[in-house]
């Protein structure tokens, strides 16, 4: 991994075992040299499961398989590499998939639908999957229930750290666990998740309510955050419920009891998707950015998204420079509603700009010492409705192209 960005978390927080889940890590040498290339997970019997997957014209094969075994609705095993995105390798590609699922299926001796697979790395090279299947039975044989931060490691790319979250919440009288980790660090811009992720609880709960509870959270969290604008091939966002803590039913999305779980799952995926964040390629500044008086909750996520993705923006808040005409600026070309000659904008709490013009005393030296901090808020209110939206994303620095610049070789 390359030097810890200076946004990562101030410790690393340790994951307690949830009943049902048992993790491994092995370095099957795919491309990296000196380190764990591949996550094994093996879940018990009767786990449910919900996903939401990338939206890309061009997903690669793994996200196709998994697409087709979500339907079954169960897991038993979920099996990810780094080092090799297997996307864009055709017929090979799907071969690739479908005998390491053949070959784990019958080690396990579980339905083929019930493995989840993943790949995260370079698009377009074909994945020597033989290092992968060889291996199988040597992991399974050193499963544990506490080796989550190996796992979270294992599927690291241009990550400098593995992001991991954890909360309880109660279901009715009965206290749950919940614990998830994740992977992303470019090529991060949201339609469904933007990343690697897995969350596991050990509640019982059916996988038609889990979906219900991803796909509403994954809209306030890994769906409202981005890097550089770029979706992923690969975005793969999986939750697994082990129904290992006896509680009172739950009958649907909307169940009284479900209300303290919904609360904490949303946190820990928000919790999540802000680490990805913190650690965007070059990352030296997190930007919070909240759109009011818009149109429409859909008008005011646009709004943010296109102020956040905007090299000119995010050029200015990795310089310290408060520039906010260029924040005008991405108002104007996002598309949606916004009245110029209300238009207010502050940055770190300070007006810069008010009713289509500069703010009345603008005190542009107590904005720099605002941008000269690594925690960047503008909030702007674009005149036209009461509907809000928040996103966040970091700035642009040119260790951002260094990476990138050099990611292959």
């Amino acid at each position: 991994m390359s030097i810890v960005s200076p946004l990562a978390p101030k410790a690393m927080i340790t994951l307690q075992p949830i009943n049902g889940v048992l993790l491994a890590s092995h370095a099957c040498g795919l491309r990296y040299h000196g380190r764990t290339d591949l996550m094994i997970i093996k879940l018990a019997i009767g786990t449910t499961v919900a996903g939401v997957f990338t939206k890309s014209r061009m997903a690669a094969a793994p996200v196709l398989w998994c697409r087709e075994a979500l339907i079954h609705g169960t897991a038993r095993l979920i099996i990810v590499n780094s080092g090799s995105a297997n996307a864009f390798t055709g017929k090979t590609g799907v071969a690739s998939v479908q005998r390491t699922i053949d070959t784990a299926a019958k080690l396990l001796g579980c339905h083929k639908r019930e493995i989840f697979i993943a790949s995260t790395g370079v698009i377009g090279i074909h994945l020597d999957d033989f290092k992968i299947t060889s291996s199988l039975e040597q992991i399974l044989n050193k499963l544990s229930d506490n080796k989550w931060i190996e796992a979270a490691k294992a599927i690291l790319t241009t990550d400098t750290y593995p992001k991991m979250a954890t909360r309880t919440a109660k279901i009715g009288k009965t206290v749950v666990r919940i614990n998830g980790f994740c992977k992303g660090s470019g090529m991060i811009a949201p339609d469904m998740a933007t990343t690697l992720a897995y969350v596991f609880t050990d509640a019982k709960l059916s996988s038609k309510i889990l979906q219900d509870l991803l796909t509403s959270g994954v809209k306030k969290s890994f769906n409202s955050i981005t890097i550089d604008s770029d979706m992923s091939t690969n975005d793969t966002l999986m939750v697994f419920a082990t129904g290992k803590i006896i509680h009172q039913q739950i009958n649907s999305f909307t169940d009284p009891l479900l209300r303290d779980f919904k609360k904490n799952f949303d946190d820990l995926l928000l919790d999540l998707a802000l680490q990805v964040v913190k650690d965007g390629e070059g990352a030296s500044k997190f930007v919070k950015i909240t759109v009011s008086g818009a149109s429409s909750v859909r008008a005011a996520k646009k709004i943010g998204m296109t102020v956040a993705n905007s090299p000119l923006v995010k050029t200015a808040i990795a310089g310290a420079d408060a520039n906010w005409g260029r924040i005008v600026m991405a108002v104007g070309k996002s598309g949606e509603l916004a009245d110029r000659d209300r238009l207010c904008i502050s940055i770190g709490g300070i007006e810069v700009a008010k009713h289509g013009q500069v703010a009345l005393n603008y005190d542009e030296h107590s904005v720099n010492t605002h941008m000269q901090g690594s925690d960047i808020v503008l909030n702007i209110d674009v005149g036209i409705g009461s509907s809000k939206a928040t996103v966040w994303t970091c700035d642009l620095t040119h260790a951002y192209i260094d990476i990138n610049g050099s990611y292959r070789t």
